[in-house]
């Protein structure tokens, strides 16, 4: 057969730097099936072009591309029809603002009330949202976001169990253990050694 084919692939991955991408990466959508994004179109286009040539700092020019790439190509699959997760949580006018109070202060007493008073919604239309939209409950949420932020400092600073308790919205550090180890699946203590062994 010597008919044009009608599909052409870039096939590629991405790699993200920090340890603990799992919370991240949940909550993005598994599939982005895009179609008639010109400015995808047009970073397709610049990412093949630069693929196909042998000039001087290419490497640098694609790894700029393919990260404005996948950055559209995530902003492109906000709408309904996208997976739940984040990106489209921060679309929803509503819960962007209890999802940006969560990540500004993740300290915070945060009750579902509150979290539902900042989005301008009732408690169980908050709720119900939260949980269709990102695919969690907002406490779920809240809990994988301080678990996160713990294991970075865990693992970048020499600060005792308390102290890290106390710096995602702990009032104890026998509570914090307690929920990091069901979180994670071991003691902070613990996964502070292993971290630095390793």
């Amino acid at each position: 057969m010597d008919e044009p084919p009608t599909v052409r692939m870039l096939v590629g991955h991405c790699a993200f730097g920090a340890n603990d991408a799992r919370l991240l990466v949940s909550l993005l959508p598994e599939l982005v099936h895009v179609r008639g994004e010109a400015r995808l179109t047009v970073l397709v286009e610049q990412v093949n072009g630069e693929t196909r040539a042998d000039r001087p700092g290419r490497d640098v020019v694609l790894t700029r591309l393919l990260e404005v790439l996948l950055i559209e190509a995530l902003r492109s699959s906000t709408g309904s029809a996208a997976a739940p997760g984040l990106l489209r949580g921060l679309a929803d006018a509503h819960l962007a603002g209890a999802l940006r109070g969560m990540h500004d202060r993740p300290t915070h007493d945060w009750t579902v009330v509150e979290l539902a008073r900042k989005a301008a919604l009732s408690r169980s239309t908050f709720f119900e949202r939260f949980r269709r939209e990102v695919g969690v409950t907002p406490m779920e949420y809240l809990l994988g976001w301080r678990m996160a932020l713990a294991k970075d400092i865990l693992r970048r600073e020499k600060a005792g169990v308390a102290k890290v308790a106390e710096r995602v919205g702990y009032s104890s550090a026998s509570t914090f253990s307690v929920a990091f180890a069901r979180h994670v699946g071991m003691p902070p203590a613990q996964y502070m050694r292993g971290q630095r062994a390793g």
